[in-house]
C-alpha cells in the first residue's frame, strides 16, 4: 500500500503538473500565432475558453494535454508565419494551412517538429528555400502552388515514411535528389526549374510528375542528349612540305612518300574540278535568288513562324496568321493599361502550341522571343464587320477590370483573320481540375476548393451582367472557360463574343450548358447565363459532364438526370463520390444543390439573378468555411 501511495503521489506532483504545463505552452503558442498573423475570418480562440473543445481547427489527444492538429484552410490568413509560434507545438502531428495568403519564409522550427507527419501548406505564397531540417516522421508533405526557390533539401532521402511529396508549381531549381524510400506513392515536381536527369529511384513515376521543367530529361521524359565533340582534323600529307630538319625516311615512310606523290598527281585533277565548280557558283547563286524572290511573293501572306502543336506525339503545323494582311501588319490594338510591349510581327514569330479547340475558335499558348507568354484565341465564324467587331472588343476591354474576369489585352482584325490576346493563365481550367485529361494521376478536388471557385465565378458573371449599363451577357459559360490562376483564383474567360459570332453547332459537352430557350430561339440573355452557371454548379457537385449518355443513341442533360435521381429520393446518389469521404458537409452540398436547381429552372423568369446567386452561396460559407478541417475523416487528410 505504501508503494501504491507513493506512485500516486508521483503522478500527482510530477505528471499532472507537467500535463498542465504542456497544454498551457501550446495554448500560448497558438495565441501568439493568432495575434501576429492577420486573418479575415474571425477565429474563436480566446484565452478564457478551453483549447481542446472549443477552439476552431484545433484537435488534442484524449487526455487534452497536447495539441495534435491545427487545421485552418481558407480562413484568410495572410502575412508570414512568425517563429516561436506554431513551432512550439512539440506534439503536433497534422498541420494544414492550405488555401490562404501566407507569405515569406517558412520558420526553421516548423517542419522539424518531432511528431509532425502531415503538412499541407499548398496554395499560399510562401517564398525562400524549403527548410533543410525536416521531421523524420513525415508521411505527407504538400508545399505546391507557392513561390519556393532553391534546391530540394537533400535530407528528403532519409524520410523513410514519406508517401506523398507535392512540390509542383514553385520556382525550385537544381537537380532532383535520389529518394530511395519504397513508401513514396505520390510524387509531383512539375512546373519548377529543375535541371539534369530524373534520378533512377524516381523513374517509375509518370511523366506528369516532372512536366513543366524544360531543363529536365531522362525517363519518363525525353532522352537526355549526350554531346560528343567531333575529333580535330589531322593535317593532310599532301599539303605539308617536309622540314629541312626532318629525319631520313624509313621504309614505311618511303611508302608513304610514294603514296603522297600519287596524291599530288591526283590533286591536279581535283584543282581542275574545283575550278570548274567555282565557275558555276555565280549561276547557282543567281538562280537561288530568283527562286527565293518568287517564293517570298507567293507566301507573303503566310505566317512562317507560329506553328500548331496538336499533341504530345504528333505536331501538325498550322499557320495561325495565314490571314494577316501586309497592309495591316503591326495593327495589334492594345487596351489602356496593358504592360505588353510586342507587336503583331513578334506574335507571328512566336513559338506556339494548341491549348484547346472550343466553340468560338482555337486557343494557342504563344511564347514570344523575349520569353513572355500569352494566350492567343483565333476566332472562327465571325459574322461582324470590322467596325462592329472593334466596338464589341472595346466594350469587352472596359468590362474586364475585375479579379474574377480574365482581361482582354489586345485584338487584331483583318478580312481573313481575327485574333484575341490574353494573359496566359498557368493553372488550367476548372474542367481539367474536375475531370483531368485522362483521370490518371489527377488530384481529387476538395469541397472548399470547389465552392471557392464556384463563388468567384459567380462574382465574375455578376460583374459582367452589371457592366455596360446592365446589358452585357457572357453567352458561353462552361467549366473549360473557368481558368484557375496559380494562387487558385478563378477567372472567367471567353465572354463578349456571342454577339459577333454565328450560332455554332457545338459538341454535346458544350451543348449541355445551353438553356432550353437558347436552343429554340438562338438568343442569349442574362437568364440563359444563369442556366449555364446552374449546370456548372451541378457539374461541380456531381463530378459528371453536362451531358450524360444513357444508352447507345440516347443522351440526357445533367439537370434532367439530377431531377430524376432526386425525384426518386436518392439524393445521396447525386454527389461526386470524391466528396463523400468528407464529414459534415452534407448540409452544404444540399444547399448548393438547391441553388443549382433554382438556376436551371425551365422558365427563365423564375431563375434568380446572378447577384442573388452570389448572396446565396456566400450565406452557405461564413458559418462553415473555417470549420472545414473538422470535416476530414482522419488526420491523414489535409
Amino acid at each position: 500500500m505504501k508503494i501504491v501511495s507513493f506512485l500516486l503521489l508521483l503522478v500527482f506532483f510530477f505528471f499532472l503538473p507537467q500535463t498542465s504545463c504542456d497544454i498551457r505552452s501550446d495554448k500560448q503558442a497558438l495565441l501568439n500565432f493568432a495575434d501576429l498573423v492577420p486573418h479575415s475570418l474571425k477565429l474563436n480562440w480566446n484565452s478564457s475558453t478551453p483549447l481542446c473543445t472549443s477552439w476552431l481547427g484545433i484537435s488534442c489527444d484524449r487526455s487534452r494535454s497536447h495539441v495534435l492538429s491545427v487545421r485552418l484552410p481558407a480562413v484568410g490568413l495572410y502575412g508570414p508565419i512568425p517563429a516561436n509560434s506554431l513551432g512550439k507545438l512539440n506534439s503536433l502531428i497534422t498541420l494544414s494551412l492550405r488555401s490562404n495568403r501566407l507569405t515569406g519564409d517558412l520558420p526553421s522550427d516548423l517542419l522539424c517538429l518531432p511528431s509532425l507527419q502531415y503538412v499541407y501548406l499548398q496554395h499560399n505564397n510562401f517564398s525562400g528555400t524549403i527548410p533543410s531540417t525536416l521531421s523524420q516522421h513525415l508521411i505527407s508533405l504538400d508545399l505546391s502552388f507557392n513561390s519556393f526557390t532553391g534546391n530540394i533539401p537533400t535530407n528528403l532521402q532519409t524520410l523513410t515514411n514519406l508517401t506523398t511529396l507535392s512540390l509542383q508549381n514553385n520556382s525550385l531549381t537544381g537537380s532532383i535528389p535520389q529518394i530511395y524510400t519504397s513508401q513514396l506513392k505520390q510524387l509531383n515536381l512539375s512546373y519548377n526549374n529543375f535541371n539534369g536527369s530524373v534520378p533512377s529511384s524516381l523513374q517509375n513515376f509518370p511523366s506528369s510528375s516532372f512536366e513543366g521543367n524544360d531543363m529536365l530529361c531522362g525517363t519518363p521524359l525525353n532522352q537526355c542528349s549526350i554531346f560528343i565533340p567531333s575529333p580535330s582534323p589531322s593535317p593532310s600529307p599532301s599539303t605539308s612540305s617536309p622540314s629541312p630538319r626532318s629525319q631520313p625516311p624509313s621504309p614505311t615512310n618511303a611508302r608513304k612518300t610514294t603514296n603522297s606523290s600519287k596524291k599530288k598527281k591526283l590533286s591536279t585533277k581535283t584543282i581542275i574540278a574545283i575550278a570548274i565548280g567555282a565557275s558555276l557558283v555565280p549561276l547557282l547563286l543567281f538562280a537561288t535568288i530568283l527562286v527565293c524572290r518568287n517564293s517570298k511573293k507567293k507566301d507573303s501572306r503566310d505566317n512562317r513562324a507560329l506553328k500548331e502543336q496538336g499533341g504530345r506525339d504528333e505536331k501538325p503545323s498550322e499557320d495561325f496568321g495565314s490571314g494577316v494582311q501586309d497592309a495591316e501588319k503591326n495593327k495589334l490594338v492594345f487596351f489602356e493599361g496593358s504592360s505588353n510591349n510586342f507587336d503583331l510581327e513578334d506574335l507571328l514569330r512566336a513559338s506556339a502550341e494548341v491549348l484547346g479547340k472550343g466553340t468560338y475558335g482555337t486557343t494557342y499558348k504563344a511564347i514570344l522571343e523575349e520569353g513572355s507568354v500569352v494566350a492567343v484565341k483565333r476566332l472562327k465564324d465571325v459574322v461582324a464587320g470590322k467596325r462592329d467587331f472593334e466596338q464589341q472588343m472595346e466594350g469587352v476591354g472596359r468590362i474586364t477590370h475585375h479579379p474574377n474576369v480574365l482581361p482582354l489585352c489586345a485584338y487584331y482584325y483583318s478580312k481573313d483573320e481575327k485574333l484575341l490576346v490574353y494573359n496566359y493563365v498557368t493553372g488550367g481550367s476548372f474542367f481539367r481540375l474536375l475531370h483531368g485529361s485522362n483521370n490518371f494521376g489527377r488530384t481529387p478536388v476538395d469541397w472548399d476548393t470547389r465552392v471557392k471557385i464556384s463563388l468567384e465565378t459567380a462574382r465574375g458573371i455578376a460583374h459582367i451582367h452589371s457592366s455596360g449599363g446592365g446589358k452585357s451577357i457572357h453567352g458561353n459559360i462552361k467549366s473549360s472557360n473557368i481558368l484557375i490562376t496559380q494562387d487558385l483564383r478563378s477567372c472567367i474567360s471567353d465572354f463578349g463574343l456571342t454577339p459577333i459570332m454565328s450560332y455554332p453547332a457545338v459538341p454535346a459537352r458544350s451543348a449541355g450548358y445551353r438553356a432550353p430557350e437558347v436552343i429554340e430561339t438562338k438568343k442569349y440573355t442574362k437568364k440563359s447565363d444563369i442556366y449555364s452557371f446552374g449546370v456548372l454548379l451541378l457539374e461541380m457537385l456531381t463530378g459528371k459532364a453536362p451531358v450524360q449518355l444513357t444508352g447507345q443513341d440516347d443522351a440526357v442533360d445533367l439537370p434532367r438526370w439530377v431531377q430524376s435521381v432526386v425525384r426518386e429520393e436518392w439524393t445521396a446518389e447525386v454527389f461526386d463520390v470524391e466528396l463523400l469521404r468528407y464529414n459534415d458537409i452534407e448540409e452544404e452540398m444540399v444547399l448548393m444543390l438547391q441553388i443549382a436547381m433554382a438556376c436551371v429552372g425551365r422558365v427563365p423568369e423564375v431563375r434568380p439573378t446572378m447577384d442573388e446567386v452570389v448572396r446565396m452561396i456566400e450565406q452557405i460559407r461564413p458559418a462553415n468555411t473555417s470549420s472545414e478541417e473538422n470535416k476530414r475523416p482522419n488526420n491523414q487528410n489535409p
